[in-house]
């Protein structure tokens, strides 16, 4: 079991940890998650999300290399700029989904600071983050299919990944940048160079709770350092902030109708049918395009949808009932939601059951319990409000 390098402050923070893609991660502290989740809605919560990976594709033509394996746009992007994209296998399955970054050309042998590798850029450099349980086998497939002269680095063991999230977290990370240097200029779905109480940091404007905030990459051997820091800075500003686990990053992805792997997304699962066709650019090649279109011009046989549920929490796979009570799907992802309080799930079924005010049933311990489809998400991100 992997560890990330927070571990032992965690544990002394009164964490409970379970496993999470080959990690011993902390799910939740003495708060419990629901206090957790509430606290990132109305302040700020911070999280160590280390298990994700980090890697570099650099090299010329980088970029149309990168474009063809993603299914995205990408070569639009400047400089400094994020974009959400999907891998996807040739029977257009999502692999992983992934957030790219376009990095400022740089010469090798510079600092940490110039990218997130001490080697520095290179030639049209990239900077992509995956999923902790796809790490590995993400890495093999770009590998497998970069042209030469294009390589990719996988630079995670010596990056280390914390995100700080809520309305307050951006006037907290301003508080710790040093003169001429402001997180809040960054732009949202942009990333920085910013030094942090002296620490060369990396900010992405990005997340996965819905609120504003920011992810933050910076030199492993400075970990519980700006983790440290970003908590005595809190206290100082009168910031109310507070670690988060894992349980409450899944309530808060889920209530934004963000996907998670193996749930709402998997490589059994197309974009058509997670509803991310958004984030397919059909205008150019991509892998796994001719399935997607393919899938498109027969008509998708599911689709995912959000339902809340009356007299239970509903689990991963529980069946969903018609109103005939005939299974029609199963449940992907259920939990209850502190935001909107009730108990809601994710759902792949059939596309006339999908549609808002459509009543269906979850059965929970083998007795049908009261659905109804709603509106996704449960809760607008900020990024989405006008």
């Amino acid at each position: 079991m992997n560890l990330t390098l927070l571990h032992p402050w965690h544990k002394e923070a009164g964490a409970r940890f379970a496993p999470f893609a080959g990690y011993d991660m902390p799910i939740q502290y003495r708060t419990g998650a629901v206090e957790e989740h509430r606290l990132c809605r109305r302040s700020a919560a911070l999280f160590d999300v280390d298990h994700m990976g980090q890697f570099i594709v650099s090299g010329p033509g980088a970029g149309e290399a990168l474009s063809s394996l993603v299914s995205g746009a990408i070569l639009d992007m400047k400089p400094g700029k994020a974009r959400y994209n999907l891998l996807l296998n040739e029977g257009g399955g999502i692999i992983d989904d992934l957030f790219i970054y376009r990095l400022e050309e740089s010469s090798p042998n510079k600092t940490w600071n110039e990218t997130p590798s001490g080697e520095g850029g290179g030639k049209d450099p990239w900077f992509v983050v995956v999923n902790a349980g796809n790490r590995e086998q993400d890495f093999i497939w770009f590998r497998e299919r970069l042209p030469r002269g294009v390589s990719v680095r996988d630079i995670s063991g010596e990056t280390y990944m914390i995100s700080l999230q809520g309305p307050r977290a951006v006037e907290l990370l301003d508080r710790l940048t040093e003169k001429g240097e402001l997180v809040s200029a960054i732009p949202k779905f942009s990333m920085g160079k910013l030094t942090l109480g002296g620490i060369p940091v990396l900010a992405g404007r990005t997340g996965y709770t819905g609120e504003d905030g920011a992810e933050l990459y910076y030199s492993a051997d400075q970990a519980l350092s700006l983790w440290e820091l970003i908590l005595a800075e809190a206290r100082s500003g009168g910031i109310e902030l507070g670690p988060a686990g894992l349980a409450a990053r899944d309530s808060l992805r889920f209530e934004a109708g963000m996907p998670l792997h193996g749930h709402e997304i998997s490589a059994g699962i197309s974009p058509l049918e997670a509803l991310l066709s958004w984030a397919c650019d059909f205008t150019k090649e991509f892998t796994g395009k001719a399935a997607l279109a393919a899938q498109k011009a027969a008509g998708i046989k599911r689709k995912l949808a959000t339902i809340t549920v009356s007299g239970g929490v509903p689990r991963e796979g529980y069946r969903v009932l018609n109103p005939g009570g005939a299974e029609i799907g199963t449940v992907a992802a259920g939990m209850f939601c502190p935001t909107t309080g009730t108990y809601s799930a994710n759902v792949f079924v059939a596309p006339e059951y999908a549609v808002t005010g459509t009543k269906l049933a979850v059965e929970i311990r083998g007795v049908p319990k009261d659905a109804e489809v709603v509106k996704r998400p449960l809760y607008v991100p900020v990024y989405r409000r006008s």
